[in-house]
């Protein structure tokens, strides 16, 4: 049977709608008929457009029996004068009617025996309810019967599922009982694996819902009788205001009566047109101002209320200045982009250290990381973490500046956020910047980046290298990982797009907890959601707690592990799986959206649209004080260029020089091992050993806040 759509199981109550061949006469056979299923009514019609206007017959699912005939027969009776032989296209579409009628049918029984039943649900004699208690009363009710009919529709699927599946049980227990070898039999030991993987998973939703079900059963008593003596006392207490209220007023009239009584006050004789002042009531203490000699020396100091810095929300909009792309990537195939001088026409106005400054675009997650008790509920914070740094990507085609040997950024969000971070150009080529990040909420991130990119024709590949560590003071863990690769398509026709691909693997060296992170690359023929990233977070001995899913674009999830298996072997998945059993999934994190005009602003974050914002006090270094950045920012991209390329001849300049004092030093001490080409020493940061991987990097020695404090600049070098 060819169908128009194919129906899927719906929740109890809704609609349910399909083609299915129904049993007219033995001349014509089985016709094809549109059925519907609403409210415990099954309807079928000739066609979908009679819906409107003519039905073919109706059966009331209440009185009727349902039973099965063969594998996609099925017969429905109300045991009188309706009976239909229906035949669905396939055992399993059978059995979806089967499970949505057999739900329907449950559900109209109960309708049923609670329209018979509805005189002694509330009796007749209840309390009264005043002042609008009544509505509150119907919408309690209401609440209450809803929440019964879900407990009623778990327990019908309970039902149902337990008999579906000793069904399905008795069934495979005869298929093995035939002893077939060869490919039938592994066939029926692929589906029994299934069915036992299945078996496992509804036994513990069937444990659950039996576990629900007591818990709504032993206490909905319990809750309708709490709440009855609630609306008891309510009415008690509004009765017993209003009288307070009438003997509070008869005291009043007669204490004013008396007083005026006894001042000799004559009385308007028309009682009905008596008006009273209010009564002030007598104070408890009584204050008078202090002698003036006093005053100052029982003041209190306010706190000094500093506002928070009104940070910008627009720069200007990206010039419209067109440039042939391939013109100048056609001699760049294969080579290193970073070496390579390229014009403002394809950069954004921030730098590179700004770009790892984003990073922190969703520090919150390292926040509530910092509050975790559980290292393995650390760990999915962390990983989401991870996986939030490459969302403010997505849009993003523009490439950053790169900085220049020196150059320094500072990203102070201590009073709004409790953190601030230093990052520093640490080494030209290979271009490699350190980062440090504190925050006041107990996590230190740091990390030192080394970007290679390679021109492929096509696209452009960006390989970060280098680990990033977090590291929380309250509990020592210590985590680290590595980024992703980042592609650029579409270099030479079409619209830009990037992509992030491969695996993370984010590491507790404290507890030995691990999280696999794995970043599907995009595929036109996948049937997998776009930027598709999952993780699975296990502890020292491999056995997985959690499981993460979501997109690096948009948000991430994670669920607890309650059970894990082992799917078939070589089989039609051709390797082994893990099957995991997990509870509901509750979101880890969701992408902020982009400002208004975005599109007109290099497609910024709010946070990045802050980050090249001039402030107060920064170092000379620092990447806001860049010239040919902020012309470019402010839409000057010709005088950008030039000044581009003169801080380039000047770093280039520099650097001779200081090989060239490298070379006279080596001679004058006739030493030649270990020199080497360039001798430049961070400012901010020193490079070391990694205690943790080994690595040789940079990391910050400090000194920096303290000298912004002070404002003194005079060790930083003059790069731009």
């Amino acid at each position: 049977m060819s169908e128009a759509k194919t129906p899927t199981p719906t929740p109890p109550g809704d609609t349910y709608k399909g083609w299915v061949f129904k049993w007219t006469n033995y001349i014509k056979g089985y016709q094809r008929r549109w059925f519907v299923l609403s409210n415990g009514l099954l309807s079928y019609y000739r066609t979908q457009a009679e819906m409107g206007h003519t039905c073919r017959g109706t059966i009331n699912l209440a009185t009727a029996t349902i039973t099965v005939d063969d594998a996609c027969n099925f017969v429905i009776s109300n045991g009188g004068a309706q009976t239909y032989h229906l035949k669905a296209s396939c055992e399993v579409e059978r059995q979806r009617w089967i499970t949505a009628l057999e739900l329907a049918k449950a559900k109209a029984v109960r309708m049923q025996a609670e329209s018979d039943d509805s005189g002694d649900d509330f009796p007749s004699s209840s309390p009264r309810i005043t002042q609008g208690g009544g509505s509150q009363n119907s919408e309690v009710q209401s609440a209450l019967r809803t929440l019964s009919n879900k407990v009623e529709d778990l327990s019908t699927c309970n039902d149902l599922i337990s008999k579906h599946g000793s069904a399905l049980q008795r069934s495979l227990a005869e298929l093995d009982g035939l002893r077939l070898t060869g490919e039938a039999g592994d066939k029926i030991r692929q589906v029994t694996e299934r069915a036992t993987l299945f078996r496992i998973t509804s036994n513990a939703m069937i444990n659950a819902c039996r576990d629900f079900l007591t818990l709504a059963q032993t206490h909905s008593k319990r809750w309708q009788k709490a709440l009855q003596a609630e609306r008891e006392q309510r009415v008690r207490l509004e009765e017993t205001l209003e009288q307070l209220a009438k003997q509070h007023n008869h005291l009043e009239r007669a204490f004013r009566g008396a007083a005026q009584a006894n001042a000799n006050v004559c009385f308007d004789e028309d009682d009905d047109n008596e008006f009273f002042d209010a009564m002030e009531e007598a104070p408890e203490f009584i204050t008078v101002p202090a002698d003036p000699q006093f005053h100052k020396s029982v003041s209190f100091p306010l706190p000094e209320l500093v506002p928070l810095k009104k940070r910008r929300t627009r720069i200007p909009d990206k010039p419209n200045y067109s440039l042939n792309l391939w013109s100048i990537m056609k001699n760049c195939i294969g080579k290193e982009l970073s070496k390579i001088p390229m014009p403002v026409n394809f950069n954004e106005p921030i730098s590179m250290l700004q770009r790892l400054s984003e990073d922190l675009e969703y520090h919150e997650l390292l926040d509530k990381a910092a509050k975790c008790q559980n290292s393995l509920e650390q760990m999915c914070y962390v990983a989401a973490f991870a996986v939030s740094a490459y969302s403010t990507t997505v849009y993003r085609t523009g490439k950053p500046f790169n900085p220049l040997l020196g150059e320094t950024y500072e990203l102070d969000r201590k009073r709004e956020s409790g953190y601030r971070s230093l990052c520093e150009q640490v080494s030209h080529h290979p271009p490699a910047a350190a980062h440090h990040a504190i925050s006041d909420r107990g996590w230190t991130l740091r990390q030192e980046i080394t970007v290679a990119s390679k021109f492929r024709g096509k696209y452009l590949s960006i390989m970060p290298l280098g680990t990033i560590h977090a590291v929380f003071e309250k509990s020592n863990n210590h985590y680290t990982w590595k980024k992703v690769n980042t592609t650029v398509h579409n270099i030479i026709v079409g619209k830009l797009w990037i992509d992030q691909s491969g695996e993370i693997d984010v590491v507790n060296h404290t507890t030995g907890d691990r999280c696999h992170l794995k970043f599907a690359p995009y595929s036109y023929f996948s049937r997998d959601v776009a930027r598709k990233v999952t993780g699975v977070v296990m502890d020292k001995d491999g056995k997985a707690h959690y499981v993460l899913s979501g997109t690096w674009d948009e948000k991430m999830e994670f669920s607890k592990v309650m059970q894990s298996s082992r799917g078939g072997e070589n089989g039609t998945e051709g390797k082994q799986k893990t099957v995991y059993q997990t509870l509901k999934a509750r979101e880890l994190w969701r992408r902020n959206p982009l400002p208004d005009g975005a599109e007109t602003m290099y497609y910024f974050t709010a946070l990045a649209l802050t980050l090249n914002e001039p402030e107060e006090g920064v170092a000379p270094t620092d990447s806001r004080r860049r010239p040919d950045q902020r012309l470019m920012e402010e839409g000057r991209w010709d005088e950008a260029n030039a000044e581009k390329q003169r801080l380039e001849e000047k770093q280039r300049t520099a650097r001779r020089e200081r090989e060239r004092e490298a070379a006279s030093q080596r001679t004058s001490s006739q030493s030649e091992e270990g020199a080497p080409h360039d001798s430049y020493l961070a400012l901010w940061f020193e490079r070391c050993e990694d205690p943790i991987t080994g690595e040789e990097i940079h990391i910050y020695k400090g000194g920096y806040w303290e000298a912004k404090e002070r404002g003194s600049w005079e060790s930083c070098p003059n790069i731009f």
